[in-house]
């Protein structure tokens, strides 16, 4: 997995608004819809950087893509250490993790963007996912 991963997301806009696009996607601002959301929201968390940065720094959080395999949630429940996991960007639990170590291992989960694990995972840290 690579720091390119991307996700989709749907968004509602007004007629009016849509309209608008299209004509700058027409005039050659920009190559379609998509670029142009994709800069807009960029250029938006590019003017927030500062406050996310703080945020991040002050809730220890991660960025990026974090992936929590087997080997790590045993070396965990073994030390008697359950994991605070925070991520900004993708938590992403391996597939060989059950949810029984999953659940002895993750102390509380709290993803800021996308959590991937399998749904058994998933249900079993339920109570500990913010």
């Amino acid at each position: 997995m690579t720091e390119n991963t991307t996700e989709k997301i749907t968004i509602n806009l007004s007629v009016v608004d849509l309209g608008k696009i299209d004509l700058l996607v027409e005039e050659g601002f920009y190559s379609t819809r998509t670029d142009l959301i994709k800069t807009a929201i960029r250029n938006l968390l590019n003017t927030h950087e500062s406050h996310i940065g703080q945020v991040v720094t002050r809730k220890s959080f991660a960025i990026g893509i974090v992936s929590y395999g087997r080997k790590d949630l045993e070396a965990a429940a073994a030390k008697g250490q359950p994991l605070e996991i925070k991520v900004v960007g993708m938590a992403f639990i391996d597939n060989n993790v059950t949810p029984e170590l999953a659940q002895a291992a993750i102390h509380s989960l709290e993803v800021r963007g996308v959590l991937r694990a399998s749904e058994a995972v998933k249900k079993a840290l339920g109570d500990k996912i913010k």
